[in-house]
């Protein structure tokens, strides 16, 4: 049982050593958000709201296509909030009395999307040997669940501000979508979360057994 548990050790000092390098977060480094008012562009009327959406989306794409296949699949997902936040910038002037406050929340969700591309990269990136000695990326598991609980109180905040919204129907429309989208990512990144938090691996199941013992 000794040679057992000395056995252990070592192999959980070299997984160890896996987890302290940690992934390449340098592709993602081009995944900036909104940084300054100089880099928004605020519509004039929904025409040109949908412009600026759609290039958006379009340099977006291309982004995409210039980063390593592992971290695409990491942007992929989480796009769909970084556009959201672009969206609820430019609809500032279009949602009268609101819109102030609707992009401050958009700016609280573009620096939320940044810490939860970090995590979920983090998780992606996990080694082999790491995950199955030691499981899953508590610590990022934890960090994407804390953004997600914050964000969904400000999707909620969101939909308090679009009910007295003075704002024609389209916009309202536009609005409900992108707190749809919003919302959609929130429940994937809560289950990436739940499931990197579940995988305890060797070390974990083995604890778990002496405990239990």
């Amino acid at each position: 049982m000794k040679k057992l548990i000395a056995y252990l050790f070592v192999l959980f000092l070299i997984s160890s050593v896996v987890i302290a390098v940690g992934p390449d977060e340098r592709g993602l480094n081009a995944a900036s958000g909104v940084n300054s008012d100089n880099e928004v562009l605020r519509a004039r009327n929904v025409s040109e709201l949908k412009e600026i959406i759609s290039e958006r989306r379009e340099e977006m794409k291309a982004e995409l296509a210039s980063l390593k296949s592992e971290k695409q699949e990491v942007l992929k997902n989480q796009n769909t909030v970084r556009l959201a936040v672009h969206a609820l910038l430019a609809m500032e002037n279009l949602t009268g009395g609101i819109g102030k406050n609707v992009s401050a929340i958009a700016r609280n969700f573009n620096n939320s999307v940044q810490a939860t591309i970090r995590a979920e990269d983090r998780i992606q990136n996990r080694s082999r040997i790491a995950r199955f000695f030691n499981g899953g990326d508590q610590e990022a598991a934890d960090e994407i669940e804390q953004e997600v609980n914050q964000n969904r109180n400000r999707i909620e905040q969101l939909q308090m501000l679009m009910e007295r919204c003075n704002c024609t129907d389209e916009v309202k429309a536009m609005l409900q979508e992108q707190m749809q989208n919003m919302t959609q990512e929130q429940n994937r990144l809560g289950e990436v979360a739940q499931k990197e938090k579940t995988n305890k691996g060797l070390f974990g199941a083995l604890f778990g057994w002496m405990r239990r013992k």
